[in-house]
């Protein structure tokens, strides 16, 4: 296992290199840059070649990334070219947000999403059974923008509440917090719920045809032995490889949900520094994040041997 993860980790090396030239690279594609932004209609080619120099891009593009990156790997992230400041305690600051969004998200969507699919399962074919895959259906193809509008229209013009707006941390106020992070969190959770249930419900499907099944039934086992001890236990790596890989795309997805609903999460802070030009703030926040959506993977592949004795890495 030792062998196996120090090998995963050292695959982890060209990959980020990879999407570090990724992000350098094409970012700069964008029309525009920060000192379009910072000066406006008062830019003058002296004052542009002034701040040019002192933001480093008078040197060849090359040049600029071998100097990130090696900044990168001494654990410096850079600073926003806008506010000045570092990059890394804000980024850790609205991760906080950005984390619990992606944690509660994941838990409700497998609270729905896992006896939705054991249900589902079990009365295969049936009204029941077709209901439950219209949900899943309707669930991964609704965008979360469009479930996210409809939801706050839905409590407001029905219910007349509407969600707050000001983050509160858990640490000041818990009761607060989960009621802001609740409705994004539902928005997001039913999203990602309906491919964790339409993944359960296969995996639950394939191993009840496999003969030990029969063989468990034969011998006078109840349904609820058949389905939780054997079926459910023995279709679990699929469904947590799903799991792992929808935590991996909220990610990316936290970005629309933030702005929809006034998160300063991390995905908000990129969102604007993109729109501002801010390279080493979109750079730095793009570089932590995919190299989060990594350890995942990792992690999951990791969770195998845990669910599966068998399984053996070499």
């Amino acid at each position: 296992m030792k062998v196996y993860v120090l090998k995963r980790i050292l695959m982890l090396i060209p990959v980020v290199f990879v999407i570090s030239l990724l992000i350098f690279f094409l970012i700069r594609v964008l029309p525009g840059d920060v000192i379009n932004e910072i000066l406006g209609i008062e830019q003058t080619p002296e004052v542009r070649a002034v701040l040019e120099q002192q933001f480093g891009f008078d040197r060849p593009y090359t040049e600029q990334y071998l100097m990130w990156a090696g900044e990168v790997m001494r654990g410096n992230f850079g600073t926003s070219l806008r506010s000045g400041q570092p990059i890394l305690p804000e980024f850790i600051q609205r991760f906080e947000v950005t984390f619990q969004l992606m944690l509660v998200s994941t838990l409700i969507s497998c609270v729905i999403a896992i006896p939705i699919g054991i249900i589902s399962a079990i009365k295969r074919n049936s009204l029941t059974d077709f209901i439950l895959r219209i949900f899943s259906l309707l669930g991964v193809s609704i965008p979360n923008f469009v479930f996210a509008i409809l939801l706050i229209l839905l409590l407001a013009v029905r219910f007349n509440y509407y969600p707050p707006i000001t983050w509160v941390s858990f640490f000041d106020n818990p009761l607060i917090n989960l009621e802001i992070i609740f409705w994004p969190s539902m928005v997001m959770g039913v999203r990602m719920a309906g491919s964790i249930m339409r993944m359960t419900r296969t995996a639950i499907l394939e191993v009840l045809g496999q003969d030990y099944i029969k063989t468990v039934r034969a011998k006078g086992a109840s349904e609820w032995i058949v389905i939780m001890k054997h079926a459910f236990k023995n279709s679990l790596i699929p469904i947590v490889t799903m799991i792992g890989m929808q935590i991996g795309f909220l990610l990316g997805g936290t970005v629309v949900i933030e702005q929809i609903f006034s998160l300063p999460g991390v995905g908000q802070m990129t969102l604007s520094a993109i729109f501002r030009r801010d390279y080493p703030v979109v750079q730095a926040n793009i570089m932590i994040l995919a190299v989060i959506f990594v350890l995942i993977n990792l992690i999951v592949d990791i969770l195998y041997a845990v669910i599966d004795p068998r399984i053996k890495y070499q």
